[in-house]
């Protein structure tokens, strides 16, 4: 009984002193811009009843929204660190990677570059020769306005793009099922890929 009454009583210690202390969480600085990069539903179900998966390499994460990637609606989202966009948005040291796990061949796009003023993605792909190709296309160019807000507090200017749609560049599908070593026209040209939010932090001037 003394047992447990030391423990209960260390439980309530615990719950008192968090529920004390503020929350708080680190402020964004200039340099901590992100890529946000989410799969359209049923896109990761379709690579995976294919064998494909999808992952990334280096200083980006990843996550899975639905059930598994198997399931019609579960999507990837992968969170990828912006380290310059004076030439274009660029992603140094992140890849995205497609992985045929029949065969265990693999095509990754290194050092993906969003271009937001021609609506194209490009990354070096090392199973082509490691040439710079566009990857991705940007379907909403048009209509994608950049939304700006300040803290002055923070002295932090946040530039965001938000809900960029993007698809598979032309040529493209047919370049990942050779390099993966899938059937021909496994995926369609043009396929939907998914979208994008961008984000970006400067000092306030």
């Amino acid at each position: 009984m003394r047992l447990r009454s030391i423990v209960t009583s260390i439980f309530i210690s615990l719950f008192l002193v968090s529920n004390l202390l503020p929350a708080s969480a680190d402020a964004p600085k200039p340099g901590q811009s992100m890529t946000h990069m989410k799969t359209g539903a049923g896109l990761a179900s379709t690579l995976e009843a294919a064998g494909i998966i999808m992952y990334v390499q280096g200083g980006a994460t990843a996550s899975v929204i639905g059930d598994s990637i198997g399931a019609p609606t579960g999507q990837y989202v992968f969170h990828i660190p912006i380290t310059a966009n004076k030439s274009g948005v660029q992603h140094l040291g992140s890849n995205i990677v497609f992985f045929n796990t029949s065969n265990n061949n693999q095509l990754q796009l290194r050092n993906p570059v969003i271009n937001l003023k021609t609506g194209v993605v490009t990354a070096t792909i090392p199973q082509a020769e490691n040439k710079s190709l566009t990857v991705l296309t940007v379907t909403n160019l048009a209509g994608l306005k950049p939304t700006i807000t300040t803290d002055k507090k923070a002295n932090l200017r946040k530039t965001a793009y938000t809900g960029a749609t993007l698809s598979l560049a032309p040529g493209i599908a047919a370049a990942i099922s050779s390099i993966l070593g899938l059937p021909e026209n496994s995926l369609p040209d043009a396929l939907a890929f998914g979208s994008t939010d961008v984000s970006l932090f400067a000092k306030a001037k």
